[in-house]
């Protein structure tokens, strides 16, 4: 038996785990009229063949009509849930896996233009920042329903097959209750912590008199708001305490921090960047001092930290829960002894920042996360041997170049450049966001191991790439930064990119005008600031930086305003003319009145890019499907991809990520994909 403290088993009440590993509950958005069907299915099986011991689903199942789900959660609230449920449970289980599911009631943590458009409730008047719902102050009648909502759900789940359920308890309707900013309800539900947790157990009660006392049932609760006027660390202690003692919760899921705000919940899921397991020694604290089963996650981001919260103590089950969505086989690659195998998380957030924009969660960098079905995680081999050539060692290229090796094709690289990496070796010189370069480093070790043929320093010229008489030619190009755009003055700015390579010095006063609203503007003008320049950055939309999205959002704000960074949206920045030594902008607006003219020493653009795509028009006349390719069997999977149009073609050619348009990462590695799985 294997001395790794991960893969020891771990018996909780009647249940053996045989690992320690754990996916916590998250909702990756999957789910189709609130069911978990096909592909939310597929999704946890993945995991539950990679070696798991443990998934837990349906991060915020809604047990109640007026808890309407904000980004395309389980329905719980429906008989018609159980079985799929059970469908789910009964394939995990086939694979040795535990399943179990997170129920709650989100409280003011919703909207009331959702769904029934029912009033959200809570225990106070009091709007939630984040979702902007006032709520209704909860009633009596509305606590008696809501309680049989609960039970209701844990008993459906038990139906299902499951092997526990999960009661959410941070910045939902429990933790409302809780907490002491949020809770302004008189006795017996507000006051003191005992009726600011009679609530909880009128729930627990409920629970356990329709599922018995056999039936797993845990609590991932806040320990510790960390927020004036919030559950203090010594309260939330308390409570672990108080729920231990009840003898109805068998574990606890423990969180530190608020969510009710961008900043507050990125804190408590920390992005790349930002501290690893910041709350890991926390969770520690709370399992030393209430000797009881501890589960936990926040940016745990690898094996080595994952094995080291095991060994030394710390908690009993560790949640690897973004890892998973990068890589589904770490535990199997553990048992293997492949760890160098093992698909880092770059920390990127892509996955959770979508389903808060109203997405299917998506990792930046595994395109079959979310798409089990149409594209297995494991690349099956092709049926007949080809000569690939790949124009470009981006993301987008080495994806291709991985991909068509591992179906068994001989596969060449060239790229311009000395080494691979494209726009994120650029991304990844911010010390914020090295991390990037785990996309770029993790595809070369594979395409290496494969054996892709590298030319480097290498500008593929047309005769070059057919000289290699190739079968399928892949441009992946990328592109160059965008600067034209104005009625006058072009030649007077400078790229975000000439900031980040270091090519140009940043000025003392400057504007950065983001058109693109991407990572690149907000790179660049962070890069700036600390040069110590005066910095504004404008935007002709109503709010900038629209492709970020909130929680990568956070670190760039937080490091922008303690430099005294002016934001400024819904301008538009129309002519650049050279006075003396500076600039002169002309500013107008898409609103149209406004026509003003501001001075600054350097103004950078961040217009997104223009593809590289001359090499691509150069080979489309020697190819066999002049560039075309059949949408229909791109998306369903079927049929020829390439029309045969030019029968004295010598190769099928098709192109890629930027060198298509300005799109990201995940764009980039999702053609990469979905084109080489089908060549």
């Amino acid at each position: 038996m294997s001395q790794d403290p991960l893969l020891q088993p771990f018996q909780l009440k009647h249940l053996t785990l045989k690992n320690r590993v754990m996916t916590t509950s998250h909702e990756p958005a999957y789910p189709e009229e609130g069911m978990p069907k096909e592909r939310y299915r597929a999704y946890h099986v993945a995991r539950a063949k990679g070696g798991i011991a443990l998934t837990m689903t349906a991060g915020s199942a809604a047990v109640s009509r007026d808890s309407p789900p904000v980004f395309n959660n389980i329905l719980v609230w429906k008989d018609e849930v159980v079985p799929w449920m059970r469908a789910l449970a009964d394939e995990c289980h086939e694979h040795g896996a535990a399943v179990m599911i997170q129920l709650t009631h989100l409280g003011r943590r919703t909207r009331w233009d959702k769904a029934d458009w029912l009033p959200a409730v809570s225990t106070d008047y009091v709007r939630e920042p984040a979702h902007r719902a006032f709520s209704k102050k909860i009633e009596e009648w509305d606590i008696k329903r809501i309680v049989r909502d609960f039970a209701d759900a844990a008993e459906r789940m038990k139906a299902a097959g499951l092997d526990g359920i999960e009661l959410q308890a941070y910045g939902h309707l429990m933790d409302q209750f809780w907490s002491p900013k949020v809770n302004r309800l008189d006795a017996p539900y507000g006051g003191d912590l005992t009726n600011r947790m009679r609530y909880t157990f009128d729930v627990l009660k409920a629970i356990r008199e329709r599922v018995g006392d056999d039936f797993i049932v845990g609590m991932r609760c806040v320990a510790d708001e960390d927020f004036e006027g919030g559950i203090t660390r010594e309260e939330g202690m308390e409570i672990c305490r108080r729920l231990k003692a009840s003898g109805m919760v068998d574990f606890l899921n423990i969180i530190r921090g608020h969510i009710d705000t961008d900043p507050g919940l990125t804190d408590v899921i920390p992005i790349h960047g930002m501290k690893s397991a910041p709350h890991l020694d926390f969770a520690g604290d709370v399992r030393k001092e209430i000797r009881f089963p501890v589960f936990h996650a926040a940016r745990i981001p690898d094996v080595a930290t994952a094995r080291h919260a095991i060994a030394e103590g710390k908690i009993d089950m560790v949640g690897l829960t973004r890892a998973h969505m990068t890589d589904p086989h770490i535990v199997r690659k553990i048992v293997e002894g492949r760890e160098h195998d093992i698909r880092p998380c770059v920390g990127a957030n892509y996955c959770l920042d979508r389903i808060y924009q109203g997405g299917m969660a998506h990792c930046i960098h595994n395109a079959s996360t979310g798409r089990e079905h149409e594209l297995p995680h494991e690349i099956p081999p092709a049926a007949e041997k080809k000569r690939v050539v790949v124009i470009g060692a981006g993301p987008a290229g080495l994806e291709a170049a991985r991909v068509a090796a591992e179906r068994g094709h001989d596969t060449t690289v060239f790229e311009a450049a000395g080494e691979p990496g494209g726009q994120i070796r650029l991304l990844a010189q911010s010390k914020r966001r090295a991390e990037l370069i785990g996309i770029i480093d993790w595809r070369y070790a594979q395409c290496t191991r494969l054996g892709v043929q590298f030319r480097f320093n290498t500008w593929a010229e047309p005769d070059m790439v057919q000289n290699l008489a190739p079968d399928i030619v892949v441009v992946a190009t990328g592109g160059y930064p965008k600067t034209e755009g104005l009625r006058h003055g072009d030649d007077l700015v400078i790229s975000a990119w000439d900031i980040l390579s270091g090519d140009v010095k940043p000025g003392r006063e400057v504007l950065v005008f983001d058109e693109a609203g991407d990572n690149v503007g907000l790179q660049a003008a962070e890069k700036i600031a600390d040069s110590g320049a005066e910095v504004e950055i404008m935007t002709a939309d109503r709010s900038f930086a629209p492709e970020v999205m909130a929680m990568n959002l956070t670190p760039y704000i937080r490091a922008l305003q303690k430099k005294n960074t002016r934001f400024t949206v819904t301008y538009r920045l129309d002519e650049v003319r050279r006075d003396g030594n500076r600039l002169e902008a002309v500013i107008g607006s898409d609103y149209g009145g406004i026509a003003e003219t501001r001075s600054y020493d350097q103004i950078v653009v961040n217009r997104g890019v223009t593809p590289m795509d001359e090499l691509y028009f150069d080979l489309k006349s020697a190819s066999r499907n002049h560039g075309e390719v059949d949408y229909g069997v791109l998306v369903n999977g079927s049929g020829a991809l390439f029309p045969k149009n030019n029968p004295e073609g010598g190769f099928d050619l098709y192109r890629i990520g930027d060198a298509v348009s300005c799109r990201n990462i995940h764009a980039a590695i999702y053609d990469a994909l979905r084109f080489g799985v089908r060549c």
